[in-house]
């Protein structure tokens, strides 16, 4: 069967949000989908590319989204939807292929990511097909048709990889992911040292020590306030809707909180990461109540002192992400640290052999983080 594909154009909003929904029902947890807010944005906007696919009869059956973040040089492939009754003939790699294949052919991007579905090995078998790479396994990341885990992939463009940023040392606990990014990314992490791990930081004092402040417009003013250098801001894609607050002042945790997907991107925090130490368990009380299941944590890879402080208060080495930004002329890694306050269940995961050392990675860091070694060792 014939099927063309073309630039989403706004006339097509209505089908495309029928599409997602023939596709993911009410379940589907992107506004990309279902916003025509967000979709008109998309496509006049200029920072997407958005792909539509219609076959001979000029229906609408498939549609593909790469966002970018020119200043980060980073894009994400989302909103990859085929209709059921066009599966199985590679529709989804076709548009996959074509999508990113437009956004780096503009020279304006250095790595594109994706998040990827694990229900089945079939989204991660597409990806793959279009050079993208594993990078790591986030449990319990979304609330789609119930509470799913999903894989990180990337794509790079030529050259890239090489030019990234040694880092010397880095805390224990992260040993097995880096491992498996050295076999399923070809990086080498060998010459990388590790640091034991320092004791937990103590709780700090009072019931109540955290305040919830979700008020978007506000919170980005302040945000932009509190981050004047475009360079502090560094979660690519993600705009804080809500922050944080320590009852003493110590320190301000802004956060994209999506209580739709369960889910918090802590984006950055005042006035550094290290601050939340021995409040993030706290925190993380906070953003449950506030809806969120999961949270995630984004850290460059060689700051030590962040990366040890969510640690030891429960958050675990999920992904890594090679050469994720660039600093003149280098390129700099960062680590996803996750945490779930879900039970983990594995056995609806269809885990491919690529992500499997990504697994056993997790698996091991989880153990190291939430069993007594008394118990470990049995």
């Amino acid at each position: 069967m014939t099927v063309i594909l073309s630039p989403a154009a706004v006339q097509d909003i209505a089908e495309l949000r029928q599409l997602y929904f023939d596709v993911y029902g009410h379940g589907y947890p992107v506004p990309l989908g279902s916003d025509p807010a967000v979709m008109r944005r998309l496509i006049t906007e200029g920072t997407a590319h958005w792909l539509t696919a219609r076959d001979e009869s000029g229906h609408l059956v498939g549609s593909a989204v790469v966002q970018t973040d020119p200043a980060g040089r980073i894009g994400k492939l989302v909103g990859l939807a085929v209709h059921p009754g066009h599966r199985g003939g590679g529709l989804a790699s076709r548009l996959t292929g074509a999508v990113c294949d437009e956004a780096f052919g503009t020279g304006a991007l250095d790595s594109m990511y994706a998040t990827v579905r694990v229900v089945t090995e079939g989204p991660q078998h597409v990806v793959v097909r279009n050079g993208f790479r594993p990078l790591g396994l986030m449990p319990n990341a979304v609330e789609v048709e119930g509470c799913e885990s999903l894989a990180l992939f990337a794509r790079y463009a030529d050259g890239v990889l090489e030019r990234r940023a040694p880092v010397e040392r880095v805390p224990e606990r992260l040993a097995g992911l880096l491992s498996a990014a050295s076999a399923g990314i070809g990086v080498d992490y060998a010459q990388t040292g590790h640091v034991a791990p320092s004791p937990p930081p103590r709780p700090q004092g009072g019931a109540e020590p955290i305040e919830l402040i979700a008020a978007p417009a506000f919170v980005r003013r302040r945000f932009l306030e509190r981050f004047p250098d475009a360079g502090d801001r560094f979660f690519p894609l993600h705009s804080p809707n809500a922050v944080l607050v320590a009852a003493d002042g110590g320190f301000e945790a802004y956060a994209d909180l999506d209580p739709v997907a369960g889910s918090c991107a802590l984006v950055a925090v005042h006035p550094r990461p290290a601050a939340v130490s021995g409040a993030l368990e706290a925190l993380m009380t906070a953003v449950t109540r506030a809806g969120a299941d999961y949270a995630e944590a984004l850290l460059p890879l060689a700051d030590t002192e962040a990366l040890e402080v969510f640690l030891a208060s429960g958050f675990v080495p999920s992904a890594v992400y090679p050469a994720m930004r660039r600093v003149r002329d280098r390129l700099h890694d960062y680590v996803v640290l996750s945490r779930t306050s879900r039970q983990i269940d594995f056995r609806t995961t269809a885990v491919s052999p690529l992500l499997q050392p990504y697994l056993r990675a997790y698996l091991s860091a989880w153990t190291a983080t939430y069993l007594p070694r008394h118990e470990v060792s049995r």
